[in-house]
């Protein structure tokens, strides 16, 4: 009925909420200490850490942010429950809950977030709900000591004697009431029609922190629960552990940022050694950036010529290349300077690159560029492979 983040002897309960607020409000990194087991359950949503998010305030990081981009359908299931969790491509992040129960008061429900910015206004206030045959044996496991009728939807759906009604009314301390009236049962007024539906969704946002990055894609969520819901997070966290960073987004039919004239202003080499055809991807602190291997490529003549095979040293020519104009952007009239390379690292060579491939370089800075010398990392793709990446250390002089 939660998420508990554990590490060794030690863990923590009810995270998703909190967990909710900040991924709702686009924190990326912030430090929360909690000196009891479970994070508090306050009203039993997100508004309370939303607000208090807004009172202090946040500090934009000079760091572009890293987003998980869906590339392909992902789907998990647990075919007991029925329950299901899609993600598919998208250029944001969207979040659809449906929920369905064995109820005459709730029924089927659903809810969608379309846009992150409206978190507070459509997700935040949503409360968690529990049903009222639920509850004894939650009490029995020595759950829900913090709940009560404020901080809970009580769903009253089952009719049950009066005597036992009343006897969970002891238990959680609130005035006795008729047995006989089904329905919701709160002290406080439904914040929405489909509340239900849209804390499922609150909790599904909760969950997808779990996996480090900002999403960007479409969760469509059926019957949803913390289970299903981190069995997903744990499959794109295995994914992003097992690659350090995600191939670029490349669309042929978008117009570069630069195109070969422009790189031709920009950099000294020419035939047979200009081996970037266009940018497709630039920041203070990263670019992207493409090139085609054609068979009529000089090199192919002799390396080699019944199988032709890109060689290593261009295709880390190549990312430097791309690299230099990553350097270039951060002065002034960049056609007065020039990127020359002091060192190159950690290089590895993943897969060979033929005639047909496309290759797409992404570059970053390690470090802030200091004094002109700048330290990058470099990776180089075909497709969603990994074919070689390497680290750069380049000086940028001004042209005499």
């Amino acid at each position: 009925r939660g998420t508990v983040l554990s590490k060794g002897e030690v863990s923590v309960g009810t995270v998703e909420h909190a967990l909710a607020a900040l991924y709702g409000m686009q924190v990326d990194n912030c430090l929360i200490e909690v000196d009891a087991p479970e994070v508090p359950i306050l009203d039993g949503s997100a508004i309370q850490y939303v607000n208090e998010i807004e009172r202090v305030g946040v500090i934009e990081q000079a760091a572009d942010r890293d987003y998980y981009i869906v590339k392909s359908k992902i789907e998990v299931k647990d075919e007991e429950t029925g329950a299901s969790v899609v993600l598919v491509p998208d250029d944001k992040f969207v979040v659809t809950s449906l929920i369905a129960f064995d109820s005459d008061i709730l029924d089927s429900q659903f809810a969608t977030l379309d846009n992150l910015e409206d978190f507070k206004e459509e997700i935040a206030a949503s409360r968690t709900f529990v049903f009222v045959r639920e509850i004894e044996p939650l009490l029995e496991n020595n759950l829900i000591k913090g709940g009560d009728m404020d901080n809970a939807i009580v769903i009253y759906e089952r009719q049950i004697t009066q005597e036992r009604f009343d006897q969970l009314a002891d238990k959680l301390n609130v005035a006795h009431q008729d047995a006989t009236r089904l329905g919701y049962i709160q002290h406080k007024d439904l914040v929405f029609p489909n509340e239900p539906a849209r804390h499922k969704l609150l909790d599904i946002i909760g969950d997808m922190a779990l996996i480090g990055k900002p999403l960007r894609g479409r969760v469509i969520a059926t019957c949803p629960g913390h289970t299903i819901n981190t069995k997903l997070a744990r499959q794109i966290r295995k994914d992003i552990k097992q690659n350090e960073v995600q191939a670029p987004l490349y669309d042929p039919n978008v117009a570069p940022l630069m195109d070969i004239n422009r790189i031709k202003e920009l950099l000294p080499h020419r035939y047979p050694f200009l081996l970037v055809e266009k940018i497709i991807e630039i920041s203070s602190n990263h670019i992207v950036g493409v090139k085609n291997v054609s068979f009529n490529e000089p090199f192919f003549q002799g390396h080699f010529p019944h199988e032709p095979v890109m060689p290593g040293v261009l295709l880390v020519e190549s990312m430097a290349q791309v690299g230099g104009l990553l350097v270039l952007n951060s002065v002034e009239d960049p056609e007065h300077y020039s990127t020359y390379f002091m060192k190159i690292d950690a290089v590895k060579f993943r897969q060979k690159v033929v005639p047909g491939d496309t290759l797409v370089f992404h570059l970053k800075f390690i470090t802030e560029l200091r004094r002109g010398i700048a330290y990058m990392k470099g990776y180089a793709f075909v497709g969603e492979k990994l074919v070689c990446e390497a680290e750069f250390m380049a000086q940028i002089i001004k042209n005499k």
